[in-house]
């Protein structure tokens, strides 16, 4: 049977594009409800300064309050070296280093171009294997950028095969402004899975345009081992205009369970958690499956 890993990103790259700040209370009980429901993998919170991303301030206070349960891995993500440094002390897992594919993006992201940010990446899996922490890369704008437009497949596998090269025990490609297509994922995965070699690759979808759901079975479809998604389909990029949320996590796992692909999560306790991530925003959320339920309903099946 098929399987894929998929990880939650909802409490950081869900909330950090949210007006509505929540609590650290909050966001620790969208965490329990997620472990919850089977997920395993929780990009948890960002490292990145306060200043540019306040939704995410609380990130010690966090993981200080996190569940510490047998299994599951509080991943934080980093922009920089100083990122690191705060994510080992506050006793994450794994880190998660976005590199974005065009060096305008990356300069406004992270204030510096595309090389720099490699160059760290290397120093950072140093330092990650004498602290014991896995250190995974995010090719951000791996399938276009809102600033310099289509990015070039020679372009993404040059920068995973460096990635690779310095060690990533995970590099993730990402549609950070949800331009891209099932047919262009076939083709940037089957294009970086050589060049990786037995690097695990994961992939990001965002909604955007519609294609998330479509691009994440394509995904599927061509060997990708994790997909993230986030709950309730919230989320976005603060540094690029007009992005808009992830794949929603109960939406994922409703077409995984129709297809028969093994991922370990329960739909039924998702669907549970959706509506207080909705009320504790205020707002209601891009999940379809929130507005139109599962097929067959329960009463359907009984």
């Amino acid at each position: 049977m098929a399987s894929v890993e998929i990880v939650e990103v909802g409490p950081r790259d869900g909330l950090q594009n949210e007006d509505v700040i929540l609590s650290t209370e909050q966001k620790v009980a969208m965490i329990e409800g997620v472990i919850a429901a089977g997920v395993r993998r929780v990009e948890a919170v960002s490292f990145a300064h306060p200043k540019y991303v306040p939704q995410m301030a609380d990130a010690e206070a966090v993981m200080e309050s996190v569940p510490r349960s047998d299994g599951v891995t509080y991943i934080g993500l980093i922009m920089n070296w100083r990122g690191w440094e705060r994510a080992v002390k506050a006793g994450v897992d794994e880190v998660n280093m976005p590199i974005v594919a065009t060096d305008t993006f990356n300069r406004k992201n992270q204030g510096v171009d595309t090389a720099e940010s490699i160059e760290v990446f290397g120093q950072v899996v140093e330092a990650g294997r004498d602290a014991g922490i896995g250190v995974s890369a995010v090719i951000a704008a791996s399938f276009g950028c809102p600033f310099e437009g289509e990015v070039p497949v020679a372009r993404v596998v040059d920068i995973a095969g460096k990635l690779a090269e310095a060690g990533a025990h995970e590099i993730a490609l990402a549609d950070t402004i949800g331009v891209g297509d099932p047919w262009s994922v076939e083709e940037r995965v089957s294009a970086v899975k050589p060049v990786i070699g037995d690097v695990k690759l994961r992939a990001h979808f965002h909604d955007t345009r519609n294609t998330g759901i479509a691009n994440a079975y394509a995904g599927v479809e061509n060997g990708v081992q994790a997909l993230d998604a986030s709950i309730g389909g919230i989320g976005g990029c603060p540094f690029a205009p007009a992005a808009t949320g992830n794949i929603a996590t109960e939406d994922l796992v409703y077409m995984l369970d129709r297809a028969g692909v093994e991922h370990g999560l329960s739909l039924e306790r998702l669907l549970e958690v959706t509506p207080t991530v909705a009320e504790a925003l205020g707002k209601e959320v891009p999940s379809a499956l929130l507005r139109a339920g599962t097929f067959p309903s329960p009463m359907e099946q009984a």
